[in-house]
């Protein structure tokens, strides 16, 4: 993931660098490819050529242009690109509204408050990219992200959702075999069918044993003897595939 920071103050610039390293190292699950700006003449030139960022954190009160203007040429080329504004005043907050900022920090900079901002925009970025899955139930449809289910049980023909939060959401009665039912998730390539009445979230999943399936919560979900072969090695592959991802 690109981060690019703009700061034409060098003490500042050099002591975000040093914090947004700290937290990379504190990170292990994502992989930060760091760039740093002090002229931003630079970065409007990569701008200009279509060499856009994921996350931006930009000053605003800089002397060639200001971070508020900055962030209108990053919108010209990237819509979906993460700003975090850092300044030294509070007026410019609704600028950064404007554009859409995802957070607004005051220098100087306190670790907490940037790492704090940096998980927010994480998840923000796993949750735009994530999957959902609407299943009816008795009070209506519900929206669920594919990364909030950590495995789901057909049970009495119902589906049982069981949520990474531990919460469990029960469907109507299903119509269609379990298998169809939870057919697209299957398709996600995230989600394997483990047993008859069972479908695993692997990302959730701790160790794969020859019987069962242990998951991160400590539940150990049953592996049907005839589909065993065919879990292992789905499972080895949506970890080489994240491994690759990652790297």
């Amino acid at each position: 993931m690109k981060l690019v920071i703009c700061d034409d103050n060098l003490k500042d610039l050099n002591e975000l660098e040093g914090l947004l390293i700290k937290y990379g190292n504190h990170r292990s699950d994502i992989c930060l490819e760091l760039e740093k700006f002090s002229d931003v003449s630079t970065l409007l030139q990569k701008l200009q050529h279509n060499e856009t960022a994921d996350i931006y954190i930009l000053d605003i009160i800089m002397s060639q242009i200001t971070g508020i203007d900055l962030g209108y040429e990053i919108r010209k080329n990237n819509a979906l690109s993460i700003i975090i504004y850092i300044s030294t005043s509070d007026a410019f907050a609704m600028d950064a509204y404007n554009i859409h900022a995802l957070r607004y920090l005051l220098k100087p900079i306190k670790e907490n408050n940037l790492f704090e901002a940096l998980d927010y925009t994480l998840s923000h970025i796993d949750a735009r990219n994530d999957s959902v899955y609407v299943v009816k139930t008795n009070a209506g449809l519900e929206s669920i992200l594919y990364s909030q289910i950590e495995y789901i049980e057909n049970f009495s023909r119902k589906l049982k959702i069981h949520l990474t939060n531990g919460e469990i959401v029960t469907s109507i009665y299903i119509r269609e075999s379990f298998e169809k039912e939870i057919e697209e998730l299957i398709n996600s390539k995230k989600f394997v069918y483990v047993h008859k009445s069972f479908l695993i979230n692997m990302n959730y999943v701790r160790t794969v044993l020859q019987h069962t399936v242990v998951m991160d919560s400590g539940i150990s979900i049953p592996i049907s003897k005839k589909k065993y072969s065919e879990v292992k090695k789905e499972y080895l592959l949506y970890i080489s595939n994240n491994i690759h991802k990652e790297t």
